[in-house]
């Protein structure tokens, strides 16, 4: 396929440099049919950014792209604290706009860093990249193109890369099979990454190809290269825009305080206590305390299975209420009850629920507004 002009692929309030364009295009036109390309470097190098962009290109060439993301504090398809696989199947032309997908799996983390619990951060990225081999690059799973052509796919890693981080990026380097790692680095070459295969022993790693390029801030018309965020702010934002999903999206919400009372009038989903296995992943919290835990928190909705080592997260969900078991109170319904943009029918099938450090926007915590955890009017069990 011809490629297009580099105006034509690049968003409307971002330039990308043409040793971005370059590298991207290297990868979509190699002799390998699907390239597996990792993306790594410092905070606010651009990762992200050039990852989206190789995404559209692949999808120029491909009709599907499968995209791990492995930044708990930065996601790019899914609310912030979850580790997942993608699969894209449409070119996104403005890379400033977020957007929200349901990924083809994922886990709940749970936090914002991967330094909250190193092992289990590494063990569920294996988990996808091994999932990821199983249906996309054996030939015998021809179910979701109709052929036996593997997906692309693309890694997008945090911006730790120092200590732990660095030890981590090793890890996950060592665990995949990589065709292409691109390594971003900035001026201060300190805070850079080793050059070369810094994950590998061998002198001459022929299996891989190492791609160096430099982070842009801006080109010579002070144009900007990289999508300005605010970290605090974004996560935030995800969180709101995912939330939103449970309203009709023909509903007219033109501020957040609108959003908040909406949400406030939905009926929660309610809960029997004696359905779900409650894990808090990242504290210990007593017995006699762990209902009250939960009171206005996310939390991850998950499915057991007999055959999954952990527990598949299908959402996440606000706890607006616990009407839990109470000494000299009859009339306790033991019940949760949940805010979900989760369809029923997947609903219907968490045993799970996983409580993190994921906090709730202060935007929905308003004061003056009704918070949208709170309600009496709920929808049936589930």
């Amino acid at each position: 396929m011809a490629a297009d002009s580099e105006s034509d692929r690049s968003s409307p309030n971002i330039f990308i440099p043409n040793e971005w364009s370059n590298t991207a295009d290297a990868i979509a036109n190699c002799s390998v049919a699907s390239p597996i390309a990792f993306v790594c470097g410092p905070k606010n190098s651009g990762k992200t950014t050039f990852s989206r962009h190789l995404l559209n290109v692949l999808l120029q060439r491909h009709k599907k792209v499968a995209y791990l993301d492995t930044d708990v504090g930065q996601t790019e398809f899914t609310p912030p604290g979850l580790l997942s696989l993608t699969v894209i199947d449409k070119i996104t032309p403005d890379l400033t706009i977020p957007c929200l997908k349901t990924p083809e799996r994922c886990f709940f983390f749970g936090d914002i860093s991967s330094k909250r619990d190193p092992v289990i951060y590494l063990s569920y990225i294996s988990a996808l990249y091994d999932h990821y081999l199983k249906e996309y690059c054996t030939d015998n799973k021809t179910k979701f193109l109709g052929t036996t052509t593997s997906l692309p796919l693309v890694i997008n890693t945090p911006g730790w890369v120092k200590g732990i981080g660095y030890e981590l990026l090793v890890g996950m380097l060592k665990h995949m099979s990589p065709t292409h790692v691109v390594k971003i680095r900035i001026s201060a070459e300190s805070k850079n990454l080793p050059p070369g295969a810094f994950w590998s022993n061998e002198v001459n790693n022929d299996s891989v190809c190492v791609i160096e390029i430099n982070a842009a801030r801006q080109d010579h018309l002070k144009r900007s290269v990289l999508v300005q965020k605010d970290a605090r702010l974004l996560r935030d934002m995800r969180l709101i825009s995912y939330f939103r999903q449970c309203l009709p999206s023909d509903m007219t919400i033109s501020t957040l305080k609108e959003l908040t009372q909406q949400l406030c009038a939905l009926h929660p989903y309610e809960v029997a206590i004696s359905s779900v296995e409650i894990k808090h992943l990242h504290c210990q919290v007593p017995l006699s305390e762990t209902l009250r835990s939960l009171n206005a928190t996310i939390v991850g909705l998950a499915v057991s299975s007999v055959s999954e080592q952990w527990p598949q997260c299908v959402g996440l969900g606000i706890v607006r209420a616990v009407d839990g078991p109470s000494k000299g109170l009859e009339t306790s319904r033991k019940v949760i009850y949940v805010l979900t943009p989760v369809p029923q029918k997947v609903l219907e099938d968490v045993d799970v629920l996983l409580m993190g450090s994921i906090q709730t926007p202060t935007a929905l915590l308003t004061p003056g507004c009704v918070s949208p955890y709170m309600s009496a009017n709920v929808l049936p069990y589930i």
